[in-house]
C-alpha cells in the first residue's frame, strides 16, 4: 500500500505524489487536521474553512480514482511522525508520498516524519510540485540565492528556455478498496465559520479554479498590465486562494498563459507577460524562505533594519485595522479584506506602506493581521510583500519611496468607484471630494466618517528620519550553496 499525505496539494490532477504513488501500487490519501498548528501560524478562519470545503470536493475527486481519503488529527505538528506512523502500520504501507512544502517549521515537521518513516521502514518519496524550479536550482554565479527579482527572473527565463515544466497526466483510477473514506469535518476547534457571503465569493473545487483560469486566460489576461492596479475593475485573475491551497498548480496556470499566447513568456502579448512575472514572483519569494531562513522566523531581510525604531501606537494600529483611518482608500481596502478575506494586489502595497511609513508601526504587526484574515494567505508572498512595503525585504522599496495614499487614490481609483463600494457613507461625494473628505469638513453627510489619523507630510518626514538613523546597509546572510 502507498500513502499520500495531501497538504498545500488539494487536488487529483497534476498532482505529482498523487501521480508518483499510484505508479507504485495501490494509494490511500490522508489529510492531517493540525489546528493548534494553524493557530500558531496566524492561519485565518476563512483559509481554514476554504481548505475543509476544497477537501471535500477533493474527496469525490479522490473517490472517482477510487482513492479513499482519511482523516487525521496531529494538533501540532510535532504529532505528525506519530500519527503518520500509526498509520502506516495499520495499513502495511510500503511508502509515504508527499510534495515539498517551504518555511522552516514544515522543513523541520518533514526531517521529522522523514526519520520515523525510516525507522518504520516505509519509503519516504518527497516531491517538486508547488514550484516551477526546486529552490537551490536557481542561484547566483557565485552560488547564492538571489536578492533581487530581475536578476532572479532572467535565470529563470533561462531556464524555461531549457526544459518547460509539463504537468503531470492524472492517475487512471485503481481497484476498489475496502476502506472508506472519512467524512470531512465542516469546521475545526478554534476556526469561525466565515460568513456565506464570503464563502459565495469562493467556491471550493479543481473545476472552480480551472474556471477562473481559463475565463481570466481568455477574457482578461492580455489587459492585465493595463488593468490589475485599478481596484474597481475585474483585472486580476482570482487565484490566489486556489494556487495557496494548491488547488490549481503553478504548472496548470503557465501553460494557460502560455496557450493565449502562442506559447511564448518573453514576448508577444504584454498583459500575458506581466502575469507569468508575477507567477516568477511567488517563485522567488518560496525560494528566499529557503535560501534565507530568517524571514520565517519574523525577522527582516535587511539585518540592519532591526534597529529601526518603530513606533508603539495600539490607537493608531486598531484604526488602521477596523479601517478608521480617516483616509478613504486605505478604509475601503481594509473593509474589502475583513469582509471578503482578499484584497487587490496594488492596495495591500499602499496600505501596508501607509502602516510601516507614515504611521511607522512594525511591519510583523501588519504581516500577522493580513495572515489571520487572508484567504491566500501564504507566508512567503505575505512576509515578502510586507518587507517590501516597509524597506526591510530583498529588492524593496528604496525607504524614500512612500506611497501617498490621496495621489495612490485619485490615480488608480480616479472616480472613487471603488472607495463608494466600500464605504457607502462616501457614496454621495463628488470624485474631487471622495479620496479626502477632511477637505470639506462635516458637510455633504460625512459627519460620521473620521478626520484622518496622522498628517501624511509630517509623517513622511518623521519616516525618513527614522531610516536614515539606520546604520549601513550589510549583506543578507543566506544558506551558502556550493
Amino acid at each position: 500500500m502507498q500513502l499520500i499525505w495531501l497538504r498545500s496539494d488539494l487536488r487529483a490532477q497534476d498532482n505529482t505524489a498523487l501521480t508518483a504513488a499510484m505508479e507504485r501500487g495501490p494509494t490511500l490519501a490522508v489529510y492531517l487536521l493540525s489546528p493548534a498548528q494553524w493557530r500558531s501560524h496566524d492561519d485565518a478562519d476563512c483559509k481554514v474553512d476554504f481548505w475543509l470545503r476544497n477537501l471535500v470536493e477533493l474527496e469525490k475527486a479522490l473517490g472517482e480514482l477510487n482513492v479513499p481519503l482519511l482523516i487525521r488529527e496531529a494538533d501540532t505538528w510535532d504529532q505528525a511522525p506519530e500519527v503518520l506512523a500509526t498509520l502506516c502500520t495499520q495499513f502495511k504501507v510500503e511508502g509515504l508520498h508527499l510534495n515539498q512544502e517551504y518555511g522552516i517549521n514544515e522543513t523541520r515537521r518533514d526531517q521529522a516524519v522523514q526519520k520515523a518513516m525510516e525507522k518504520a521502514g516505509v519509503h519516504f518519496n518527497s516531491y517538486l510540485d508547488q514550484l516551477l524550479f526546486k529552490p537551490g536550482s536557481i542561484l547566483t554565479k557565485t552560488g547564492n540565492y538571489f536578492q533581487v527579482f530581475t536578476q532572479f527572473k532572467k535565470v529563470c527565463y533561462t531556464r524555461l528556455h531549457e526544459a518547460m515544466p509539463h504537468p503531470v497526466r492524472t492517475p487512471q483510477a485503481q481497484a476498489a478498496q475496502s476502506m472508506k473514506s472519512d467524512a470531512v469535518p465542516e469546521q475545526v476547534k478554534g476556526f469561525a465559520t466565515p460568513s456565506k457571503a464570503l464563502r459565495d465569493l469562493w467556491p471550493a473545487g479543481e473545476a472552480e479554479a480551472r474556471r477562473r483560469m481559463d475565463a481570466f486566460a481568455d477574457e482578461q489576461i492580455s489587459y492585465y498590465k493595463t488593468e490589475r492596479d485599478f481596484p474597481a475593475k475585474p483585472g486580476t485573475s482570482q487565484l490566489s486562494a486556489y494556487l495557496a491551497a494548491g488547488v490549481i498548480s503553478p504548472r496548470q496556470c503557465l501553460h494557460a498563459a502560455l496557450a493565449s499566447n502562442q506559447g511564448e513568456f518573453e514576448t508577444g502579448d504584454v498583459g500575458t507577460v506581466t502575469w507569468i512575472n508575477e507567477l516568477l514572483w511567488r517563485e522567488f519569494y518560496k525560494h528566499t524562505l529557503v535560501g534565507y531562513p530568517r524571514v520565517s522566523r519574523h525577522r527582516a531581510f535587511r539585518p540592519e533594519t532591526e534597529a529601526l525604531k518603530w513606533r508603539d501606537a495600539p490607537e493608531e494600529l486598531r484604526a488602521w485595522q477596523e479601517a478608521r483611518t480617516g483616509l478613504p482608500i486605505i478604509d475601503a481596502a481594509m473593509r474589502q479584506l475583513l469582509e471578503t478575506g482578499w484584497m487587490h494586489n496594488r492596495l495591500r502595497m499602499v496600505v501596508a506602506m501607509f502602516l510601516t511609513k507614515n504611521l511607522l508601526i512594525d511591519w510583523r504587526e501588519g504581516e500577522r493581521f493580513f495572515m489571520r484574515h487572508l484567504i491566500d494567505g501564504d507566508l512567503a508572498s505575505n512576509n515578502g510583500g510586507w518587507q517590501w512595503s516597509s524597506s526591510t525585504g530583498t529588492d524593496s522599496a528604496p525607504y524614500f519611496r512612500i506611497f501617498n495614499p490621496l495621489s495612490q487614490s485619485e490615480r488608480f481609483d480616479p472616480e472613487g468607484v471603488f472607495i463608494k463600494r466600500w464605504l457607502p457613507e462616501l457614496a454621495d461625494m463628488n470624485k474631487k471630494q471622495i479620496h479626502d473628505p477632511s477637505l470639506i469638513g462635516d458637510l455633504f453627510g460625512a459627519a460620521d466618517y473620521p478626520k484622518p489619523i496622522v498628517d501624511l507630510s509630517k509623517s513622511r518626514a518623521r519616516a525618513l528620519a527614522a531610516f536614515k538613523a539606520l546604520p549601513a546597509r550589510q549583506p543578507a546572510a543566506g544558506v551558502e550553496h556550493g
